[in-house]
């Protein structure tokens, strides 16, 4: 496996990090038992870096996963909470479930620009004491938008930024790739670590992922990837794609049918609270229903946290 310094922080990360939306309820909700041997697994081939969030609802299945893996993984999570009390609830909770002394980064959920940050500061600052005290080393910010990195620059004490990123640009909802490419070249050359998120566009690029993977393979200042992962031979697919090692036809074929896509059960009754909270506007309201644009969709699962029905799922 390829490592890289993450900026600053002095974390050296796996350039493949396993993003670990795909493996709880907001996707393909595996069993606790078979999300940790995909993680202990992944160990095995190198990989030291995972993400997870407040949201996901997988601690559980991580902290299983940490507890079989022969090697230490660093971790970043992230939460939505805005002020102190929010976030040492949502920092205490994810130490308590992934039954870990230290999360190595802690991250403003879907930060959206310097107004966002300013507007959290209570939560910064208190993730701030506790990087004094030990218990994170570094903070950060995810963002789906070239606002958010660009924000983030203004703030020292912002070290890690989370962007969307991959070669169409899907789900970027302020710009482009190209955009966001030199809001992340400006993030670099002030020592912020960069790990990106949805180099496959949630899916919609599995058509053309040797090119996806080139795209951000080059880009020397993205230190790590993370790609959602949710069975062994998509593992050892990207764990190949990162390395530059030829891939099994049997392993590629098998992944490259494993398209994905936003499924909205009958009994939805049109609340629009998957609407408030799609950031790509993939979501409508047609004849008291949501409908969803595939188009625009990046799986992100989020609507189906939001849905007071659990109508939503992808699968």
């Amino acid at each position: 496996m390829i490592y890289d310094k993450l900026g600053k922080t002095g974390l050296k990360v796996s350039k493949l990090c396993f993003g670990s939306l795909t493996l709880g309820p907001l996707q393909a909700n595996l069993s606790i038992e078979k999300a940790a041997e995909l993680i202990s697994l992944a160990s095995d081939k190198g990989l030291n870096f995972i993400d997870t969030a407040d949201l996901y609802g997988n601690y559980e299945h991580i902290r299983q996963g940490l507890k079989r893996s022969r090697n230490n993984w660093i971790i970043s999570s992230k939460s939505y909470d805005y002020d102190k009390k929010g976030m040492e609830a949502s920092l205490e909770k994810a130490r308590r479930e992934m039954d870990r002394d230290v999360i190595d980064i802690f991250m403003l959920h879907e930060t959206e620009s310097e107004h966002t940050i300013r507007g959290h500061w209570d939560a910064v600052d208190y993730l701030l004491e506790q990087k004094i005290k030990g218990t994170i080393k570094a903070v950060g910010v995810s963002t789906h938008r070239v606002e958010g990195v660009l924000g983030a620059l203004k703030f020292d004490e912002i070290e890690v930024i989370h962007p969307i990123f991959n070669y169409k640009g899907l789900g970027i909802e302020d710009g482009d790739a190209r955009s966001m490419e030199e809001a992340l070249r400006k993030a670099c050359s002030l020592g912020k670590g960069i790990f990106a998120m949805k180099p496959l566009g949630g899916g919609n690029l599995i058509s053309t992922r040797t090119k996806a993977f080139e795209y951000l393979k080059d880009k020397h200042y993205v230190n790590s990837v993370a790609i959602g992962m949710q069975s062994e031979d998509e593992l050892e697919y990207n764990c190949s794609m990162i390395q530059g090692e030829a891939i099994p036809d049997d392993i590629s074929k098998s992944t490259a049918d494993k398209t994905r896509s936003l499924h909205i059960d009958s009994w939805c009754n049109g609340c629009r609270s998957c609407v408030n909270v799609c950031g790509q506007n993939a979501l409508i309201i047609k004849d008291g229903k949501a409908e969803v644009n595939k188009e625009k969709c990046i799986l992100c699962g989020y609507c189906s946290a939001s849905c007071p029905q659990f109508c939503i799922k992808v699968v």
